[in-house]
């Protein structure tokens, strides 16, 4: 009897155990896929808040996404967690990461609270709207659109992001530093034109932005040609 009752309940364990595997098959979806990029990433979840270090990716354009898994894959631009999850996808698999993401639409966090002060918000505006010609440095929204909400395909927005990362950003291209250094570009180019003072002052004033309106459909032909490594090989820069 003893025998019978153990039997008994062995098989009703698997056949649980079976039922409920059935019931927790993962679907195979991109969004599924994409699970570890978004536990660092903010998603839209509503259940987890702005991260200093880690910009939110949703709704960033196709090609700049691309270009920086690339990047991050092949060693020109350095994060060990990034690289290590990159190391074995081909570039196929990459677009459709870049794809996926670039179609997302959430909610922007609010912006940050910073007490600037006024001799910031001068710097700050005028690098943003005008730049600085006797140095070479276009404005920001020259290339990051009037609202700064990026350039499609290449240029990504500069609002809603941390002052945080905005600066750790900036300062790699400037002091040339493995997390941003090992691209040569035209944001290392203008990064290096920069004071500290200027690139704080500028990382702030960009955080307290609201996010909001939408990004530029091209950038100039100047811009186009001085900024080529953003393009792929033999691509048509008008």
């Amino acid at each position: 009897m003893k025998l019978f009752i153990l039997i008994s309940l062995f098989s009703f364990t698997l056949n649980f155990g079976a039922e409920s595997l059935a019931h927790s098959v993962v679907p195979d979806t991109m969004a599924e896929r994409v699970k570890a990029c978004t536990i660092c990433h903010h998603h839209g979840d509503g259940n987890q808040e702005k991260n200093t270090y880690y910009p939110r990716i949703a709704g960033k354009p196709k090609g700049y996404l691309f270009n920086q898994l690339r990047h991050f894959r092949d060693g020109r631009r350095y994060h060990q967690p990034m690289a290590l999850l990159l190391e074995n996808m081909s570039d196929e698999y990459l677009q459709a990461i870049a794809h996926y993401f670039s179609q997302l639409d959430f909610p922007y966090s609010s912006p940050e609270l910073i007490n600037l002060k006024s001799s910031e918000v001068e710097l700050a505006e005028k690098l943003v709207r005008l730049g600085d010609p006797q140095r070479n440095i276009p404005a920001c929204g020259a290339c990051h659109g009037d609202a700064l909400m990026g350039t499609a395909p290449y240029v990504p927005g500069l609002l809603g992001l941390t002052s945080t990362y905005l600066t750790a950003q900036l300062s790699g291209w400037r002091s040339g530093s493995l997390i941003r250094g090992q691209v040569t570009n035209c944001m290392s180019e203008i990064a290096k034109q920069l004071s500290y003072d200027e690139i704080i002052a500028t990382s702030r004033w960009l955080a307290t932005q609201t996010a909001e309106g939408g990004g530029q459909k091209a950038l100039s032909s100047d811009l186009a040609k001085r900024c080529y490594a953003i393009f792929p090989e033999g691509e048509v820069r008008e």
